[in-house]
This record gives structure tokens, C-alpha cells and sequence, in this order.
């Protein structure tokens, strides 16, 4: 029996979580809400499934097994708690909420109520890095010493930047790590394993946003392997859809260096040897490589019993202590020892 899917948001990336539901084996879409009656409508005509402006409306009438919530990180809260109230399971995306301490709150609600939240977390999804850990594990790179990323996915410039897809991005005081970093500070862990401790230098370099959206962050992991994360929004890289990668990455070991290019190209070059095509098979659908599929793929598999569920909300609090650290460091000029 299919899984019944209620999904709490119709903004732009919301549209990535109705399309792969309705794609999904073992789903189905049951019902949109959003409190912008007009847009719910319009993304639920889509599908063929009601629409609401209110949660508990929808929760009390379309009774669904699983609910997504998609929707700006300061709605999270009380979203979850109309969730939790029904012991229902639930997906939230990130950011899990405007801060740490209510982040906590979320996860909390969660675990009072028995019931299973996890974070959407799709970049550690992306079929590259899937295909990175894979080679990880095979021992294809040898020892690892490390990754550095270079993110230049050049939407952040001008007086309307972000605002014909996601405006709120422009209010946010913390940006850069808050909004964007923190995929990159998941997927660093799912390669590299824990961090240790961290280094940073954020700034802002659009005046028209409140927040920063430039920085260079340092991390160091168990094991002493490291990773950099060097981003600045303003600055594209060669891709045709720059946001399909939202830049470059080198992850290097004892027996060579793989690179992921703007195009979801993998280049593997052995020590001393020359660099060539790593072919791996992936598909140019949805977002960046379905990766928004093989999340909810995921999901829909551990509610079938089936392997170690990844992105549980407790484990991702650790993201969040360490996006903590990155301001505490870039505000101090400090080491933060995690």
C-alpha cells in the first residue's frame, strides 16, 4: 500500500518535492497546502489533489501517513507541533529553523510526541557524492586526506538578487553558512566523517542583502583529514546551469585526486598519471541530479524497514553546532575546538 504524502509548502523548491512524490514508486501525493491560497491551488491542480491554507484542515480531511514540510525555516516550529500532535512522521526541510535554540525546540517536539522527524537534506544525495563515498569505500582514493569546494553559483548579484525565486533570502541576517554552507558542512561530514574544529572568515559583499554571502571555512576532521569550503554567491563557474553543482570540488587521497566539474563531470587524475573522465551513471532530472528523489527514495525505504535511515533530525543538530562555531570564529578571529 502506498504511502500517503501531505506536503506543507508551494514556493519555488517545494515544486521539487511535489514532482518527485508523484514520480515515486510506493507514494502518493494526498494533498498541498501553503498559506497563499492562489499559489497551493495552482501547484495542486498539478497533481490532481486538494488544496489548503491550513494544516490542520488538511491533517483532519486528507488523514496522510507522512507530511513534508516545505516551507521558510521561521514556520517550522508550529508546523511540526500540528504534526507531532497527531503522531504522525514527519520530513522538514532545511533550515530547521531561523536558530539554534529553536532548532532544538523542533527536534524536541519531535522525540516528546514519539514521532519521526527527519531533516531534508538532499545535497549528500547528489549522485556525485553518492559516487565519491562509493569510491571512498571501494578504496579507490587510498587514504583520504581531504576535500576543498569552491561554490560560485553567481545569483547573488545586484539589487534583485534571489528575488524572482526565493526573496526571503535577502532578509536573512545570517546567510551564506546559515542558508547554503550547511549542505556543504552535511556532505563533508557524510565523506570526511566528524569535525573537530573550525576556522572562518565570513563578509558581505551585495549591500543589498542583509547577510553574509562570501566566506572561506575551515574544518578539520577525525583522522586529521581536512576540508575547505571557499563561496562567494556573486561569482559563476563553468557549467550551463550553474546551480546544478553550485560549483567545484577536488577530493584528494594518497592514490590521486577526484573532481567533480560544474557539469557533474567526475575526473579522476592517479598519482604522477594523467586526469580522465570517471563515467558513473546519473539522470539531469528534477534538482540537481534527483537528488530530491533519492532522499524521499530514502525516506520511503526506511518506512518500509529497510536500512539505516540517514538526515534523522537529532543527528543533523550536529550541522547546526557547527554552523554555530563558524560565526562564533569568523566573529572572534578564532579557532572554535569542536
Amino acid at each position: 500500500m502506498a504511502v500517503r504524502v501531505a506536503v506543507v509548502g508551494a514556493g519555488y523548491f517545494a515544486q521539487f518535492h511535489h514532482d518527485a512524490w508523484d514520480r515515486l514508486p510506493g507514494a502518493e501525493l494526498v494533498a498541498i497546502a501553503d498559506l497563499d491560497g492562489d499559489r497551493a491551488g495552482k501547484a495542486a491542480a498539478d497533481y490532481g489533489v486538494p488544496s489548503f491554507t491550513d494544516i490542520n484542515q488538511m491533517l483532519d480531511e486528507t488523514s496522510p501517513d507522512l507530511v513534508d514540510i516545505a516551507t521558510p525555516p521561521a514556520s517550522h516550529l508550529e508546523l511540526l507541533r500540528a504534526v507531532s500532535a497527531r503522531g504522525l512522521p514527519a520530513i522538514c526541510q532545511k533550515p530547521l529553523a531561523p536558530t539554534y535554540e529553536e532548532a532544538v525546540a523542533v527536534v524536541e517536539t519531535a522525540e516528546a510526541a514519539n514521532t519521526l522527524l527527519v531533516v531534508h537534506e538532499n545535497f549528500r544525495f547528489q549522485p556525485w557524492y553518492r559516487e565519491m563515498q562509493r569510491l571512498i569505500t571501494a578504496g579507490k582514493l587510498g587514504a583520504v586526506y581531504g576535500a576543498s569546494f569552491r561554490l560560485r553559483p553567481g545569483d547573488g548579484q545586484g539589487a534583485r538578487a534571489y528575488l524572482d525565486r526565493q526573496p526571503y533570502f535577502q532578509q536573512m541576517e545570517r546567510f551564506l553558512v546559515h542558508e547554503t554552507a550547511i549542505h556543504f558542512i552535511d556532505t563533508f561530514r557524510y565523506l570526511l566523517g566528524e569535525v573537530t574544529g573550525v576556522m572562518a572568515r565570513l563578509r558581505r559583499l551585495n549591500p543589498a542583502i542583509k547577510g553574509e554571502d562570501a566566506g572561506v571555512i575551515m574544518l578539520d576532521f577525525d583522522g586529521g583529514r581536512t576540508a575547505l569550503f571557499d563561496g562567494n554567491r556573486l561569482n559563476d563557474h563553468v557549467a550551463e546551469n550553474t546551480r546544478l553543482t553550485m560549483g567545484e570540488m577536488w577530493l584528494e587521497g594518497a592514490a590521486g585526486v577526484l573532481r567533480l566539474d560544474g557539469r557533474g563531470g567526475l575526473w579522476w587524475k592517479p598519482h604522477g598519471g594523467e586526469e580522465a573522465a570517471h563515467d558513473y551513471a546519473w539522470a539531469d532530472v528534477g534538482f540537481a541530479g534527483d537528488s530530491v528523489y533519492a532522499f524521499q527514495a530514502h525516506v520511503l525505504e526506511h518506512l518500509g524497514d529497510a536500512g539505516v535511515l540517514e538526515n534523522t533530525a537529532r543527528d543533523y543538530l550536529r550541522n547546526l553546532e557547527i554552523e554555530e562555531a563558524v560565526y562564533r570564529s569568523s566573529e572572534t578571529g578564532c579557532y572554535e575546538d569542536l
